[in-house]
C-alpha cells in the first residue's frame, strides 16, 4: 500500500463525507403521525455496518503495512476512534427498528388506552434513538475531518482562498458630529 500524508488525508476526508451522508439520511421525527419507514432504517444500519467494515479494512491495510510512515499511526488511531460513534449510530437505529416493529405489531391496537401509552412510549424511544444517532454520526465525521488536518494541512492555496472568503468587511466609521446622516441601508451578505 502506498501511503502518503496526501492520500491518507483524502482517505480520511472521504470516510468523513459517508459519515456526513448518513447523518443526512436519518430520519427526521418532527411529524408523530409520520413514522420513519422500516426498510430505509433497515438499510440504513446494514450501511453503517460497511462502513464499520471499511474502517476496520483500511486500519487492517495500514497495521499490516512493512512500510508504514511516521504519520501512519495517527491515521491508525483516527480510523480505529470512528468505529465506536458508529457503531452507536448503528445500535440507536437497530433500536429505532425495534420500535418500528413493535408499533407495527400494536398498530391494531392503538385506540386501546395502555397500548396507546405504550406506542407513545415507543416514539419518544425513536426520538432519543435517532438523536444519539446523529450525535454518533457528527462526532464520527467532525472527528476524522480534524484528523485529515493533522495528517496533511490544507494547502498554503487553500488557506488563502479561506482568508479572502471570510474577511470581515471594515468597521462603520460614525459620520463626524454636525455631518448630515446618511440614509438607512440595509447590508446584505452574500
Amino acid at each position: 500500500m502506498n501511503s502518503t500524508p496526501v492520500s491518507d488525508a483524502l482517505a480520511l476526508r472521504a470516510k468523513a463525507s459517508a459519515f456526513d451522508a448518513q447523518r443526512g439520511k436519518l430520519p427526521v421525527s418532527q411529524d408523530p403521525h409520520r413514522l420513519p419507514d422500516s426498510v430505509a432504517v433497515a438499510r440504513q444500519i446494514s450501511e453503517l455496518g460497511e462502513l464499520i467494515t471499511d474502517l476496520g479494512d483500511e486500519v487492517l491495510f495500514r497495521a499490516a503495512d512493512p512500510d508504514r510512515e511516521a504519520h501512519t499511526a495517527r491515521v491508525i488511531t483516527s480510523f480505529s476512534a470512528a468505529v465506536g460513534p458508529a457503531g452507536e449510530a448503528a445500535s440507536a437505529l437497530g433500536a429505532v427498528a425495534h420500535q418500528l416493529s413493535f408499533l407495527e405489531q400494536t398498530e391494531h391496537l392503538r385506540d386501546l388506552p395502555d397500548a396507546r401509552d405504550a406506542r407513545e412510549a415507543a416514539t419518544r424511544v425513536m426520538d432519543d434513538a435517532l438523536g444519539m444517532a446523529d450525535t454518533a454520526l457528527r462526532e464520527a465525521a467532525d472527528s476524522l475531518h480534524a484528523a485529515s488536518a493533522t495528517v496533511s494541512p490544507p494547502s498554503v492555496r487553500f488557506h488563502a482562498a479561506r482568508s479572502r472568503s471570510t474577511t470581515a468587511a471594515p468597521a462603520a466609521v460614525p459620520p463626524p458630529a454636525g455631518a448630515p446622516a446618511a440614509p438607512d441601508r440595509i447590508a446584505r451578505s452574500r
